[in-house]
């Protein structure tokens, strides 16, 4: 059951991936209607395909920006969120055939079924949000609420979290019929704040667009922070809807989210976790290196997803070393 849930948190990642290509092509409104079960065919001929641009054609987006477009232009993007439509379906089902298999075969160790429902209930919740984030987009908007894309991304990251402490908890309970669940302590749960923190603000960078507002680093232009930068009212309206000020945020506050993370990883560490001490010491270097390095690049693609990635990945990482942390001797 441990190597099943690692699979699934792989396709989560994966998943992860490909919605950062969406954004960042502008995919994502290329599909204007949720059908969880006909969507799952693509348009086959051209008939099909010019209906779906039609529905495009409708919507803000299109009318406002991407006017003109071309057939050819709307297939390029209706493939990247169509394919991170299929994917979610693909996770969907990765989990809940192999968990009715183990639920009729009663290999489901006590207490454990209920988490994996719940986990299962907040696979489909992630659909629903997915389309309501979508729905932000259609009408007066030209792109998705950036908030509403926030909370898509905090939901799939907080399965995955869900899903790897789960397969560690059943990992342990495989090698020791002993074992008890893990707990997660303090400092666990400071570091996971803050690591969670600092995505959700990188997902306000993403959908504001704010990482184009400045590509020079330390220093946004000539200064630490541009004192020309217009200011919204009231003022905490700044840290979730200026990209000038989210992107200061957002740099400034992954140093706090690295401190709490390497923390974490000493305190594993004395623990014995040395694989998990290794692997965030080195991860959390590797996303402050692709943050300045996506700001560089004036966020060439490649490079921002990677940083996308990798944040995922280091929340793996972050969650072996508070798992280890939390384990409980008998």
């Amino acid at each position: 059951m441990a190597r099943w849930l690692y699979l699934v948190a792989a396709l989560i990642v994966l998943m992860v991936a490909v919605g950062g290509i969406t954004r960042l092509t502008e995919s994502g409104l290329s599909i204007t209607q949720w059908n969880p079960i006909s969507g799952i065919i693509p348009p086959l001929n051209d008939a099909q395909w010019q209906a779906e641009f039609a529905n495009y054609q409708r919507i803000p987006e299109y009318q406002q920006i991407n006017h003109g477009m071309s057939l050819a232009g709307f297939k390029a993007i209706f493939f990247w969120e169509y394919i991170h439509r299929l994917l979610g379906r693909v996770i969907g089902l990765a989990f809940a055939l192999p968990l009715l298999w183990f639920a009729v075969k009663r290999q489901i160790p006590r207490g454990y079924g209920p988490r994996l429902l719940a986990l299962l209930a907040l696979g489909g919740l992630q659909g629903a949000i997915g389309w309501w984030m979508v729905v932000s987009g259609l009408s007066v908007r030209t792109d998705v609420s950036h908030v509403r894309l926030a909370v898509h991304l905090s939901a799939a990251l907080l399965i995955l979290v869900g899903v790897v402490w789960t397969a560690l908890d059943l990992g342990n309970l495989a090698r020791s019929p002993l074992a008890r669940p893990a707990a997660l302590p303090p400092l666990g749960m400071l570091a996971l704040s803050l690591l969670g923190l600092q995505i959700v603000l990188g997902a306000f960078t993403a959908g504001l667009d704010a990482g184009y507002a400045f590509s020079s680093w330390p220093l946004m232009g000539d200064t630490f922070f541009p004192a020309e930068a217009p200011m919204l009212y009231p003022a905490w309206r700044n840290f979730t809807d200026n990209p000038v000020v989210v992107q200061f945020v957002h740099r400034w506050f992954a140093f706090a989210a690295a401190s709490g993370v390497v923390w974490l990883a000493f305190a594993a560490r004395r623990r014995g976790a040395v694989n998990a001490w290794s692997a965030v010491i080195l991860l959390t270097g590797l996303q402050i290196v692709l943050g300045v390095a996506t700001l560089l690049t004036g966020v060439q693609i490649t490079i921002a997803v990677a940083h996308q990635v990798n944040a995922a990945i280091l929340l793996i990482a972050v969650v072996a070393a508070a798992h280890a942390l939390g384990q409980r001797t008998n």
